[in-house]
């Protein structure tokens, strides 16, 4: 399996080097050269395996010879074994053929532990075969932080830094990062949003002289781990409800496009998925762009607006981009140059065709402050569900893209109700409490340092830091 820059002026490169990288040195996304398939048998052979089994199965084609098969499938073991949930990523029903797949039972309640608790097992693992060592840089608008350090935490080959937007991530998921207590995890509030904090992690990745010097990879969706990672929730949610002979449509909610790319990864595999719903909320980039009225295809920046659901306060979603490669015909000239123009003006016409064909596939709904806090109320009390701000966007969208009741719908749950728990008081009258592992997350240390938005100041942080360490 060999991986390809989605700007094609980079070096095709295997799966390990790919996971070490990140980030494309010619400032593109690594995606797989072909698609994996898996025929309508091959999918139902999966059925009655358990999640560590069928995760295994799904993710061996985009290993490539990289690692032993044997070996992997115990990585793959050790990494579900820890969750605390037997399902891993159980479905709950929430009306006719309608369901919720629980993607919150990992160590940091949030449905980036499933990609990223085994990245770092497999960064773990590559290292120690190359006896090397790397800087993992990061962005968060919230719940990818607190995941990442998890995962990379006391490793002796790894220094992790991680970028949130000060003030702009709840309590819990602020404390989930900063109260770890690790010589090799490093925290900056950066005085901006979450595109401000991408924005930095890139421009550190594209800096070849700073990047060579400190060995920088990436734990965000932009890792092309991450996202092979993801697609298994997908055909495990459908097998478990009866793929390949259902048809599905999934709704998500989604700041940075990479869960629900995933999703589309997982259709191209050969998984019978109809429809993707994007839930966005007033942050509607998304929305604006899929609209059935922007004829022109036309996608238009406009300033973050702090909501309930702070992960998905995002105007540049950055997996998008993945998706344009596929749909410019895999022309990573043409898709550098339309992105760079998207930057320069923040709005760009991807064109009327480009835009017609994904939106045989996607369709996306914005869903205000005031719809959520009603939405969480009104699934509470018809399931018995207590949904965080998040996932609620998810269930929303799902409803209004629900129009073939004979399709099975399946919202992704993707963070617990602890993690916001502001909103969900608000919205029910209930505080949801935190597991007992994190039942004292409020009471212990934090440490981290505020920067400004500035190139300079924090390469030299991370630089006089990795010196004293």
């Amino acid at each position: 399996m060999k991986y390809i820059s989605t700007r094609s002026g980079a070096p095709d490169l295997e799966f390990e080097d790919v996971l070490l990288t990140g980030l494309s040195p010619d400032g593109g996304l690594y995606v797989p050269q072909a698609w994996p398939q898996f025929s309508k048998n091959e999918i139902r052979d999966l059925r009655g395996l358990t999640y560590a089994e069928l995760a295994t199965k799904i993710m061996l084609p985009f290993m490539g010879d990289s690692i032993p098969k044997d070996l992997f499938k115990k990585i793959v073991e050790e990494t579900y074994a820890e969750f605390n949930h037997r399902a891993i990523a159980p479905t709950k029903q929430i009306g006719h053929n309608q369901w919720v797949a629980e993607l919150f039972h990992g160590p940091t309640l949030a449905f980036k532990d499933y990609p990223l608790q085994l990245v770092g097992r497999l960064f773990d693992y590559f290292l120690t075969k190359r006896d090397k060592k790397v800087t993992i840089i990061g962005a968060t608008s919230g719940d990818t932080g607190s995941a990442a350090i998890e995962a990379c935490r006391d490793r002796d080959a790894i220094k992790i830094f991680i970028l949130h937007p000060q003030g702009r991530v709840s309590e819990v998921q602020r404390r989930q990062m900063t109260t770890v207590r690790s010589e090799n995890v490093f925290n900056i509030a950066l005085d901006g949003t979450f595109d401000d904090c991408q924005d930095m992690v890139k421009a550190l990745f594209v800096d070849e002289k700073f990047r060579d010097a400190h060995n920088l990879s990436a734990v965000n969706s932009i890792n092309w781990a991450r996202i092979m990672a993801q697609i298994v929730y997908y055909f495990w949610t459908g097998v478990s409800l009866g793929a390949p002979d259902q048809k599905f449509i999934y709704a998500v909610p989604t700041g940075n496009f990479g869960n629900v790319y995933a999703g589309y990864a997982a259709k191209k595999m050969g998984l019978p998925v109809e429809k993707l719903i994007i839930g966005s909320n007033e942050n509607d980039i998304l929305t604006r762009f899929f609209a059935s009225q922007n004829t022109k295809g036309t996608m238009s920046m406009a300033p973050v607006i702090p909501t309930s659901s702070p992960s998905m306060d995002i105007q540049i979603s950055s997996n998008f981009e993945r998706l344009l490669f596929d749909y410019y015909g895999r022309d990573g000239k043409a898709v550098a140059g339309v992105l760079e123009d998207f930057r320069h003006n923040k709005t760009v016409n991807f064109g009327h065709e480009c835009w017609q064909k994904m939106r045989k596939i996607f369709e996306c709904y914005r869903v205000s402050n005031s719809e959520i806090n009603s939405a969480i109320a009104n699934v509470y009390k018809t399931t018995g569900e207590l949904l965080d701000p998040h996932s609620i966007i998810g269930v929303v969208g799902g409803h209004k893209g629900h129009t073939n009741p004979a399709n099975i719908m399946v919202a992704l749950a993707t963070a617990h109700p602890a993690k916001f728990p502001a909103a969900v008081v608000e919205a029910t009258g209930i505080t949801p409490n935190l597991p007992a592992h994190l039942a004292d997350l409020l009471e212990r240390e934090e440490s981290y340092d505020v920067l400004p938005n500035d190139l300079d100041q924090i390469r030299d942080y991370i630089v006089n830091t990795l010196k004293k360490k």
